[in-house]
């Protein structure tokens, strides 16, 4: 990726739209103050949403690599399993569409709980019996359950039930990058950090 007068990213940090167009809009040098590290930054903004993405590369560098990138993209951490991770991913890239978002929060959650063993019966009697064996604590089996409720109310269409707001979606998605971090990436740090590797 270079600083050009578009920056080429997959999806917008803010509004995850795919191939967005990030226009130039502002750039300026800067520096430690011994003149150390000079960097070019550039302002890019989104023609879909008007969110902002800063980019640097080093200021003296014919090739201008960008070398870093404000704000990144958002995505689940490698150590959740592949499933969970997918859906998860999926939820974050549907923001735009809160339902939907919401939906694959359910799945997600509920492939997580699969991959630590919880296979039998409903996604409800799974939560319960992960927070009875202390897999879980009780306060997130009832963010899971609100979760799944959630999550039921747009599989069902039910009429009673008004759509998810973006910020909604947002929620559940919060929740459920939250119980993968407990669940498998901290679990994860933990073992590698024990062992001493990166």
């Amino acid at each position: 990726m270079k600083l050009l007068e578009e920056l080429k990213l997959d999806r917008c940090p803010h509004c995850r739209i795919s191939h967005p167009l990030l226009a130039m809009a502002n750039r300026f040098p800067t520096a430690t103050h011994s003149g150390n590290n000079p960097r070019l930054w550039v302002f890019y903004h989104c023609s879909n949403c008007g969110g902002v993405v800063t980019a640097a590369a080093q200021k003296d560098d014919a090739s201008k690599i960008v070398i870093e990138y404000y704000p990144q993209l958002q995505t689940a951490d490698e150590a959740i399993p592949e499933r969970a991770r997918a859906f998860l991913n999926q939820a974050i890239d549907s923001l735009h569409a809160p339902a939907g978002a919401v939906m694959l929060c359910g799945s997600s959650v509920d492939a997580m709980l699969k991959e630590k063993n919880y296979k039998d019966g409903s996604l409800y009697k799974r939560i319960d019996e992960a927070a009875k064996d202390h897999l879980i604590t009780s306060e997130m089996a009832e963010w899971a359950h609100e979760v799944r409720l959630d999550a039921n109310d747009q599989r069902h269409a039910d009429e009673s039930t008004e759509l998810p707001t973006q910020a909604e979606a947002e929620k559940c998605i919060d929740f459920t990058k939250a119980l993968g971090e407990f669940l498998f990436v901290l679990p994860s740090r933990v073992e590698r950090g024990r062992k001493g590797t990166p």
